[in-house]
């Protein structure tokens, strides 16, 4: 039997931080692939070629865009694997390929789960307040006195608002499921009674912003969600709240949020910020009331071969005739890419 012609598309590093050994012997016995051949242009005739032969592409961060003239007339393509969130952004036409009958697959639930356990720590050590106490013990370095912390400190019954049910947001309320918190959830495109199976209940935005200690994002950025965080839903947060953003930096208004830690009023873990990374003097930099991370909560390291054995998974679902454990509409994914 004849294996499928396949290609990865992606930055040249990538292959190697995604796929061990035994992924990359897997893909090649399902599929005809050169696992040493990454192509990370599609303008050259040898990487035209490459595309012009594959029945699946194999794609993945920094992947070039397949535009319309890169593919043969009529083009071998059938599959887009994409070793990341949406398989759409490598494409100029995702559409069209739906349309041609090309399916797609993506990793975007092996990523999630970095990024809902990254949120999880935060959100648990947001509630103890760590940037504050850490900061007092090391000016005053005396214990404190436990039993004058407020009622409000802690994680017994507090309140965390959960902003967009995406595939990472949906992880974050499972993991917070074990816990003796009451979760709060704001998505214009659920239902109560869907908010209810995720084990949390609806509120409007700002009710979400009012009464939550901590408000963690993970909506898309969308024309509807940039700014989504601006000076009025800041505002509300209580006194000593904390907002995290692991979700994209520019559903926040920027300048908003630095006037608001400007005062010391409310705390943040910002692992993306707007732009990214900060200006070189910008005050997220220096204020003692923000976590800054280089965009970390996601995949790295050995959690990389998460998203390699899942990316495998598919090749091998795809070969075998199965359907994909986690299909992507490509007709879908074209309608809600940001304008």
């Amino acid at each position: 039997m004849t294996r499928p012609r396949a290609v990865f598309a992606m930055n040249p590093r990538l292959p190697r931080a995604l796929f061990h050994a035994e992924t990359l012997a897997r893909l090649r016995r399902a599929t005809d692939i050169d696992t040493e051949l990454v192509l990370d242009e599609l303008d050259s005739a040898p990487a035209r070629k490459a595309l012009a032969d594959a029945e699946i592409l194999i794609a993945g961060w920094d992947a070039p865009v397949v535009r319309t003239a890169h593919l043969a007339a009529p083009s071998r393509l059938r599959a887009v694997i994409y070793a990341g969130g949406v398989a759409a952004t490598c494409l100029e036409d995702p559409a069209a390929l739906a349309t041609s009958g090309v399916v797609a697959a993506n990793a975007r639930a092996a990523n999630s789960t970095p990024v809902a356990e990254y949120t999880l720590a935060m959100i648990l050590l947001a509630n103890k307040r760590i940037l504050f106490a850490q900061h007092a013990y090391r000016t005053s370095r005396k214990r404190p006195d436990h039993f004058a912390a407020p009622t409000d400190l802690g994680n017994y019954r507090q309140t965390v608002g959960v902003v967009g049910a995406s595939t990472v947001g949906r992880a974050v309320l499972s993991l917070l499921r074990p816990f003796d918190l009451d979760v709060l959830l704001y998505d214009p495109t659920l239902s109560q009674e869907q908010a209810g199976r995720l084990g949390t209940r609806l509120v409007p935005l700002d009710t979400l912003m009012a009464r939550s200690r901590v408000v963690s994002l993970h909506q898309p950025l969308t024309p509807q969600t940039r700014r989504q965080i601006g000076p009025r839903q800041l505002a509300l947060m209580p006194n000593g709240a904390t907002l995290i953003n692991t979700a994209r930096g520019a559903v926040v208004d920027q300048d908003a949020l630095i006037r608001e830690l400007r005062t010391g009023r409310i705390d943040a873990v910002l692992d993306v910020t707007d732009p990214e990374p900060p200006a070189a003097d910008s005050e997220l930099w220096t204020l003692d009331n923000v976590v800054l991370t280089p965009h970390l909560a996601g995949s790295m390291g050995g959690e990389l071969h998460r998203i390699g054995e899942t990316v495998t998974d598919e090749v091998e679902r795809f070969t075998a005739g199965k359907p994909f454990a986690h299909p992507e509409d490509l007709a879908a994914s074209a309608r809600k890419r940001v304008r």
